[in-house]
């Protein structure tokens, strides 16, 4: 079975005009949801007490911290690459938002 990659998808710092390695926020938890929701990812329904909210889409599993009122980042665990990348590589672009590799630290967006 193939290793595992792990992304951390952030507000891209050229879409906000920041500096590069700042936070700046994704948007309201609802619209990263509904925004998600057009890649065909989202949460399974089930209720859990892991402090993440966790949503599945193609090829990945998404974690986001559940109770915040502005997400900042999204850790993204990728099982199929040839499947979740191009889907994760549209959504970036058209949202503006960035992916880093938690192993490498190569950026993408």
């Amino acid at each position: 079975m193939p290793k595992k990659r792990q992304l951390v998808i952030t507000r891209s710092s050229r879409a906000t005009g920041g500096s590069p390695g700042e936070l700046a926020s994704m948007g309201p938890m609802a619209n990263v949801l509904s925004s998600l929701a057009l890649y065909n990812t989202a949460p399974d329904g089930s209720r859990r007490n892991t402090g993440m909210e966790v949503l599945w889409g193609p090829g990945m599993v998404l974690e986001i911290p559940a109770g915040v009122d502005e997400v900042s980042q999204v850790l993204a665990t990728i099982t199929d690459d040839d499947i979740a990348l191009p889907v994760l590589m549209r959504a970036c672009k058209a949202l503006g938002w960035a992916m880093t590799d938690v192993e490498t630290g190569r950026s993408f967006g």
